[in-house]
């Protein structure tokens, strides 16, 4: 797979090669998108008809980068007399600088001609490839070109502006230039993406209502959101080039929403450059101690569009809250049931679990009490619409059987769900992590109820709820033989028997008995499950078991943050030292930034991490992983109006110290050592 390159600046954000070019593909989203349509998808140079080749790339911002280009192949570099420098920045729109430089002795011409296409694809339309309904059309202007797509009311265009004269036509510009000896020639070039409304009003995606803004005002607000964070000092090499790498990308993964006017948090790139559910709530649960206002906004929108009716193409029920928001036109024209779509059976009691995450670090208590009432509603679905069979259990089953989701838990794809010989079960299905989610929520929303809400009766009657939900998964899900819980229950309450790693979220969530926490941290970091570089989505023994399939046997490292949390809980102090261990190596082979998954693969048979070759990167919730895997090692936990610090640092990280860090108490810091002397200062 050829590498990409990417900038981006909340929702919109471009995809290139490593020459900056942009060439059609309907299977993968490179190119220009904006709120989930490709505004650009050809974006192509040549010189005196040659395609370029990459000296260098600067990427070292998320916003802007810079390519060093020279015409012809490799072997005719030396004696290249003309290079191109590609300059471009991403702040709502996009803007390029072209450089042509003269390195030989006497005035040269040259032909340089840029390749402009929009095919406004849907990015549905692209994972799912389909024919549009709309039309394009282009027009020429003065020193612009215009793109143009209408649909009905639906009118998307982008427009292409330079600042140097040239020969524009329907698919490009072409400059003739005459450049001096060793002297330069420049034009610049403006890209913006336009949104017309239903109305008709124009809309641009730069800023949710009008104008673009620069790199150094998008510098000045990711810096400013990174000076709040706590200063991270350590002998850890990697682990300081990850904390780091994580606030950049969550600053740049934040998005102006373009119909609800705040910022949110996307979940990743390319594929989900918006706002989830899930995903926004354990982003949230992991930066919580770090940055806890970026969290108020992802309340108020979750709580804001929380389900009020029965809607079976958009699988929403009352006080379910949302799995997914797309602008694009699949979803304005109900192609898909993303405006919003409520397929998801654990995103309703991980917002109550937030919920009170966020008021524990913070003490703000007045957010909890303006959303007392949905956090109830969330509370009755778990015992209501989302018990479909009446058993105590939270169970899902898509309404939409022609584009909702079958599966609608966290490993979301057809076949993450599966027996221990391969066999998928029937809907509906009880997942365990989803009982333990469930169990962690009454014990929460009862400790509200009780200190927020003056309801001590409810307060109780949650408590009751939670004893007796534990006692019924620990006797339904409890495999005695293999001494693990079920994946699964079927629609039958037949045990789903396989092995994976959705045991750690149980620990989490704290529904484990604790006779039998240690047997489920055996099989974590046992050869089946723990690769040596994290724990595997599903044990490598299973009928199922593919190192590179997505839900079946990758490492998330997401997933790997919740288990060593998980551990932490239950006391297995240097067990989740462990996984964080495996992690923050892992993060050296990728730059610092964890990727949304990587291959599953033993240790033993690679000295890196093999990449997944589809995954997301930057994903908010990897970019979160770093600052739990923080959390854990130092061991804060807010108790009242303190911060317990409990540190255990794995052996050979040397000193992890994080200063000022935020909270009901003001800013405290917190340091901790390992006992064996640092060997991590170039990685290991």
């Amino acid at each position: 797979m050829k590498q990409l390159i990417s900038i981006l600046d909340g929702s919109t954000f471009l995809v290139s090669d490593r020459r900056g070019d942009v060439e059609p593909s309907e299977d993968f989203p490179t190119g220009l998108f904006s709120f989930d349509t490709r505004f650009l998808s050809t974006w192509l140079l040549t010189l005196d008809g040659k395609r370029l080749h990459a000296l260098s790339v600067d990427d070292a911002r998320s916003y802007r980068t810079r390519y060093f280009l020279t015409p012809g192949e490799p072997s005719h570099y030396l004696d290249a007399k003309v290079s191109v420098i590609r300059s471009r920045a991403i702040g709502g729109s996009f803007d390029e600088e072209l450089t042509v430089l003269n390195h030989a002795g006497k005035e040269e011409e040259f032909t340089l001609r840029l390749d402009v296409g929009a095919d406004f694809a849907d990015l549905f339309e692209i994972k799912n490839v389909s024919r549009k309904h709309g039309h394009t059309t282009a027009a020429v202007g003065d020193n612009e070109l215009r793109l143009i797509y209408r649909r009905e009311a639906f009118h998307r265009e982008t427009v292409v502006q330079t600042s140097a004269p040239g020969t524009i036509d329907t698919s490009g510009m072409t400059f003739r230039v005459c450049v001096p000896p060793h002297g330069e020639w420049t034009t610049r070039l403006h890209v913006a993406t336009v949104v017309y409304g239903a109305r008709g009003e124009d809309t641009r995606t730069t800023l949710p209502y009008a104008g673009s803004r620069s790199p150094s005002a998008i510098e000045t607000e990711q810096n400013e959101l990174i000076e709040r964070a706590p200063k991270l000092g350590c002998d850890c090499e990697p682990l300081a080039g990850a904390y780091r790498r994580s606030l950049d990308d969550l600053a740049a993964l934040r998005y102006e929403s373009i119909a609800l006017g705040v910022r949110l948090m996307a979940a990743g790139l390319p594929w989900f450059m918006t706002l989830f559910g899930r995903d926004s709530i354990f982003t949230s649960l992991q930066a919580v101690p770090f940055l806890p206002e970026l969290l108020p906004s992802t309340i108020m929108i979750l709580a804001g569009l929380q389900g009020h009716r029965l809607d079976d193409f958009r699988d929403e029920e009352p006080g379910k809250i949302l799995h997914e928001l797309r602008y694009g036109e699949t979803a304005g024209f109900e192609e898909q049931p993303h405006s919003p779509y409520y397929g998801a059976a654990d995103s309703t009691p991980l917002f109550v679990i937030l919920l009170d995450e966020y008021e524990r670090w913070t003490g703000d208590t007045e957010l909890v009490m303006k959303l007392e009432s949905n956090a109830r509603a969330a509370l009755a679905w778990i015992d209501t619409y989302g018990d479909l069979l009446g058993t105590g259990y939270v169970w899902y089953q898509t309404r939409n059987q022609k584009t909702g989701l079958e599966n609608q838990c966290w490993k979301d794809s057809w076949d993450a769900i599966s027996y221990r010989d391969g066999r998928l079960p029937g809907f509906p299905r009880a997942t365990c992590e989803h009982q333990g989610y469930a169990y962690d929520a009454k014990l929460r929303g009862a400790r509200l109820a009780r200190t927020c809400w003056n309801d001590p009766a409810y307060a109780d009657q949650l408590e009751r709820e939670a004893a007796e939900l534990k006692n019924r998964f620990n006797r339904d899900f409890w495999l005695p033989e293999k001494e693990y819980y079920a994946l699964a229950l079927d629609a039958d309450g037949r045990q789903v028997d396989a092995l994976s790693s959705n045991l750690g979220h149980l620990l989490w969530s704290g529904i484990v008995d604790e006779s039998r926490a240690g047997r489920l941290v055996q099989h974590l970091l046992g050869p089946r499950l723990f690769s040596g570089w994290g724990v595997r989505t599903l044990a490598d023994d299973q009928g199922r078991y593919n190192p590179i399939g997505y839900h079946v046997g990758t490492v998330w490292p997401f997933d790997n943050s919740i288990i060593a949390w998980g551990l932490w809980k239950y006391g297995f102090r240097e067990e989740a030292g462990r996984i964080c261990d495996a992690m923050i190596a892992a993060s050296r082979f990728f730059g610092g930034r964890l990727p949304e998954a990587f291959a599953g693969y033993d240790r033993s048979l690679t000295e890196y991490p093999v990449q997944y070759p589809t995954a997301c990167s930057p994903q908010a919730w990897s970019a979160g992983t770093p600052l739990l895997m923080i959390r854990v090692i130092l061991g804060l936990e807010p108790k009242g109006e303190h911060l317990i610090i409990d540190p255990h640092v794995p052996d050979g990280m040397g000193r992890v110290e994080l200063l000022d860090i935020p909270g009901r108490w003001g800013r405290v810091d917190a340091l901790g050592r390992s006992r064996a002397p640092s060997d991590f200062s170039h990685g290991r």
